[in-house]
């Protein structure tokens, strides 16, 4: 959404919801679907990797959590872009290419934005 309003040229300062923003973008699907099919392959080339960005991208790493509402992690978008219901099942799809593919294959067909 940051590159998007960057493009459209529109201040931090301007009270738009994100829908606005798309809907002035006018291109809400192709994008959106292009961002997720993108996530989705970078996590799965990052979780089979098992290396420190295995470790961040699970939440694994010991500290505090900063204060205020939590973010949204790209894990729990994508669960939501690809419909599977748990982290485990994203995970076990994760450590097998071909369902990794297939699922984002489905989800960039008939997943939502």
């Amino acid at each position: 959404m940051w590159i998007l309003r960057r493009m459209l040229r529109i201040s931090w300062t301007e009270k738009k919801s994100n829908e606005t923003v798309l809907i002035e973008a006018n291109s809400r699907t192709s994008i959106v679907k292009t961002i997720r099919k993108r996530q989705a392959t970078f996590l799965g080339h990052v979780m089979r990797r098992e290396k420190l960005e295995h470790l961040i991208t699970t939440g694994k790493l010991d500290g505090k959590r900063g204060r205020g509402k939590q973010r949204e992690k790209m894990m729990d978008g994508l669960k939501r872009w690809l419909g599977s219901g748990s982290s485990t099942e994203t995970m076990t799809a994760i450590g097998h290419r071909e369902l990794w593919r297939n699922m984002i294959a489905d989800a960039s067909k008939h997943g939502t934005g």
